[in-house]
């Protein structure tokens, strides 16, 4: 039986409302819409919220190049969101945005009771600024020459060639991303959040256990360095909404993106009458709340978040849960290999549910990263659902239609096996509720094996052909569509559109977790028609082929300059000596430690064991790299670069890596074979 009714509010982090919808998204959302379809499955009110991200300085600039103003772009984003998210059955109980009247409410409310407090600070501080947009300039929009390497269109803060960093002000030749023009400085007052004077709160709540223990641990990393007070303003023109009583001055989008939870309930709240707002945000809150997110954007959601929350009075969540990113192919998601997937274009070729429970199968309470290996993908989905569970019901349901009119048994002839199915649901209603989705399918696809050993044995197409043995295929047949049913019961917070096809042929109301308790004896069921088909290898190879066209279709069909290769855009450097080049020492090194630095927006920490010695290295690969897909892997590095002092320690040498910057970079990797320390002639 299911624990007491609870209350929950569960919700996932908001995408940003600058482009469409893809696969490596719907990780998260697909994982929330589980959890909270078996939670409502169990009896428990759970509400699902979710909003656009509506604000930012990329949304107005899209916005300007479209000719469109900000709320056109927001709205219409929105409308292609929900329509992905219906399309793979995403039950949110209300959707809504973060530019909204509900948002801005929340919002100043938080701010004025922390100002109020004491817990806001201003000061000035310099700034790169536009003088033709008459904008400031965040680092990312300024590109110029890497003070240290000479490489070009580097980013205002580090360089992604050679991982240096710097401020705009040194960055060569800068010039505005937007507009073209050279910034000039220029003074300006902005609001911080003293996040340090939360220290002692936040660390009682990391310790109560409300994080998955990899990130706690790397939250206390985050105290060992000091938390730093956070820049929460914006000045105009800025898409967002205006700080009370500082004209000029928006909320950094930041700020009001994860108060967009509280936005979007306040505003289901105005459509039911059965729901307070403060009985679920207040502080004296009974009911539990669940955020689950990226691990990329923990720190915003494990510090910043709840210090605001509990210095303006509202209560804390009960957990927050980080999961991994998308991989497919074991690789990162590729536009030119067609592996970065928009939902939309999955959803032209392939059934949603084959994905949602693939991931499913993949999904553990923990923040490794997910693959998606495409043939392992057929494989089991053909395997497990359509080859086991679904075939349940086919080699059943036809002898039920065609000899018994369509009835089931008035009893069931092996009650102990329907009992053994009944009490696994104990059992993988923890692994649900853990989150351990992975371990729940297998749970499942083992009691679906043993279903169709129990039809294997009996030979229920055999005993057809044999006068006198009506009732004992009856039986077989109709224990069968019963266990059919208790495997879909358990499988619906997964597969909700075939489970509503199932409880269709079955004639049953929408299932609840404990129905399968009381067997369907002596009750009429439809004739069986297939509920899933197999993938098709001719239908994924059409959607990769699909999502490369649409790489193609995005490219600008007119390009004001022609398409040049790689080294027409990088031209071979000037002619050096032998001598010159032998001044270079390059080492094979293994990748001893990898981890992010807080703080740096493209850097990564690396530890080279060169096999004997080690050297940390900062290298400027954020942006390509996870720091867990680095470690132990085999690269090569400048060694006798002299060591630089950077503002987040000293580097002690450069890996080497090809491609233009971004997502587009790639770190030479040696041969197998290749030892740390060897020398590269």
């Amino acid at each position: 039986m299911a624990d007491k009714n609870r209350k929950i509010l569960v919700t996932s982090a908001l995408p940003y409302a600058n482009g469409p919808i893809h696969l490596g998204h719907l990780v998260e959302y697909i994982q929330t819409d589980i959890w909270a379809r078996f939670q409502r499955q169990r009896g428990h009110q759970c509400l699902y919220v979710c909003a656009d991200d509506a604000h930012g300085t990329p949304i107005m600039l899209r916005a300007q190049s479209e000719g469109i103003s900000p709320e056109e772009l927001v709205a219409r984003m929105s409308r292609e969101h929900q329509e992905d998210f219906a399309g793979f059955h995403i039950g949110f109980d209300n959707y809504h945005s973060t530019h909204s009247d509900e948002n801005r409410e929340c919002a100043e409310t938080i701010y004025t009771r922390l100002r109020d407090a004491g817990h806001i600070a201003t000061r000035t501080i310099t700034q790169a600024f536009d003088p033709e947009k008459e904008m400031f300039l965040p680092d990312r929009f300024i590109k110029g020459t890497c003070p240290r390497c000479d490489a070009k269109e580097q980013y205002g803060d580090s360089c992604e060639a050679c991982g240096a960093t710097y401020t705009p002000t040194e960055l060569k030749d800068a010039v505005s991303a937007i507009s073209g023009a050279k910034p000039v400085e220029k003074n300006s007052e902005h609001f911080f959040f003293q996040l340090a004077d939360f220290e002692g709160m936040l660390r009682d709540w990391i310790d109560g256990g409300h994080l998955q223990e990899s990130i706690a641990h790397k939250l206390k990393e985050w105290f060992d360095t000091g938390l730093q007070d956070w820049d929460i303003s914006r000045d105009a023109p800025y898409f967002g909404f205006e700080i009370p009583d500082a004209p000029g001055k928006f909320f950094y989008v930041w700020l009001d993106a994860p108060i967009g939870y509280m936005g979007s309930f306040k505003n289901l709240c105005s459509k039911r009458e059965d729901l307070e707002f403060d009985d679920w945000w207040g502080p004296h809150a009974d009911c539990e709340l669940y955020h689950f997110i990226g691990k990329d954007i923990a720190y915003f959601h494990t510090l910043f978040w709840p210090a605001m929350l509990h210095g303006a009075g509202f209560r804390l969540p009960n957990a927050v849960w980080c999961h991994g990113f998308l991989t497919v192919n074991g690789q990162k998601m590729s536009k030119s290999r067609g592996t970065f997937i928009m939902a939309r274009s999955y959803l032209d070729h392939l059934n949603p549910e084959y994905l949602r429970y693939y991931f499913a199968a993949k999904l553990s309470d923990g923040i490794e990263d997910l693959d998606l290996s495409l043939d392992d993908f057929q494989q089991r989905v053909n395997s497990d659902l359509v080859g086991k569970v679904v075939n349940i019901a086919s080699r059943c349901a036809g002898f039920i239609t065609k000899k018994f009119d369509g009835k089931l048994s008035a009893h069931l002839s092996e009650p102990e096996l329907y009992r053994e199915f009944v009490a696994a649901g104990q059992e993988i209603a923890a692994q649900y509720e853990a989150r351990e989705f992975s371990h729940a399918m297998r749970t499942v696809m083992q009691l679906a094996d043993r279903a169709n050993e129990y039809i294997d044995e009996k030979k229920p197409w055999v005993v057809a052909k044999e006068a006198g043995r009506e009732q004992e295929l009856h039986d077989i047949c109709s224990l069968g569509v019963n266990l059919f049913r208790v495997l879909m019961n358990y499988l619906k917070p997964v597969l909700p559109g075939t489970a509503e096809k199932a409880e269709s042929f079955l004639r049953t109301a929408p299932l609840n977790w404990n129905d399968c308790e009381t067997p369907l004896l002596d009750h009429t069921i439809d004739k069986f028609k297939p509920l899933m088909t197999r993938v098709e290898k001719e239908k994924v190879e059409a959607l990769i082929a699909a999502s490369k066209e649409d790489l193609a279709a995005a490219q600008p069909t007119e390009d004001p300059q022609p398409a040049t290769t790689p080294l027409a855009k990088d031209p071979i450097a000037e002619t050096i000596t032998f001598d010159d080049f032998a001044k270079v020492d390059l080492r094979i090194v293994r990748i001893a430690r990898a981890e992010h630095v807080e703080g740096a927006d493209k850097l990564l920490r690396l530890t080279l064991d060169l096999g004997g010695e080690t050297r940390n290295v900062f290298a400027g690969i954020k942006s390509a790299y996870q720091p867990e897909e680095l470690v132990g892997c085999l690269t090569v590095m400048v060694a006798n670069l002299a060591p630089r002092k950077m503002r987040f320690g000293v580097s002690e040498g450069m890996v080497l890596a090809a491609g233009p910057g971004g997502k587009d970079l790639f770190i030479l990797q040696p041969d197998d074979g290749a030892e740390p320390g060897m020398r590269v002639k």
